[in-house]
């Protein structure tokens, strides 16, 4: 028999928001984590210890999603039957898809300048972009609870994430040319 594990927020006893306390959150986590941590149940029966390990990765899943602004925004929407991703997602913007062509496209003509300045200016407005949409994001959960508008900016934050790595990235590589000689 499978266990029946809680909902994510129901878990760790918090309200079912896109808008935490993340300190709140890790405390709780950390609380369930020492109740049902495999290693408590290690002179257990093999159930027992098979059921605490299968709670304790769900913990770890739960804690994982809910730390995040983007996973959170994203399993809230698809617990109200949203699509953030994929074959049915809601569609983002054109004016939004225009932007981010031009954002990789100022990266790529950035790196190949190794232009230090214009990666950090365009990884700062990538920020600002991200900040905005987090406010959009809980405006349309927490604010008015329409989830549609919610998952656009779920998958347009998806974007800036993603671009937020490359641009990341990009810092690195240009840091190890730098300190390599290169």
């Amino acid at each position: 028999m499978t266990p029946q594990f809680p909902e994510y927020f129901a878990l760790f006893g918090i309200p079912q928001r896109f808008a935490i306390d993340t300190g709140q959150l890790t405390r709780a986590y950390r609380e369930v984590l020492s109740q049902v941590h495999p290693d408590r149940f290690a002179g257990a029966g093999p159930a027992e210890r098979r059921a605490a390990m299968q709670m304790s990765s769900h913990a770890n899943e739960a804690y994982e999603v809910l730390r995040s602004d983007g996973a959170r925004a994203a399993y809230l929407c698809r617990q109200q039957g949203q699509i953030v991703d994929g074959a049915g997602a809601v569609p983002l913007p054109l004016d939004f898809l225009e932007r981010q062509m031009q954002w990789h496209e100022q990266l790529d003509q950035a790196r190949e300048r190794q232009d230090e300045a214009a990666i950090a200016e365009l990884a700062r407005d990538v920020e600002q972009n991200r900040l905005a949409t987090i406010t959009r994001i809980a405006h349309s959960i927490d604010g008015v609870a329409d989830y549609r508008a919610a998952a656009a900016e779920v998958r347009a934050l998806m974007f800036l994430d993603k671009l937020g790595g490359d641009i990341a990235r990009a810092t690195t590589e240009r840091n190890d040319a730098v300190a390599s000689g290169k």
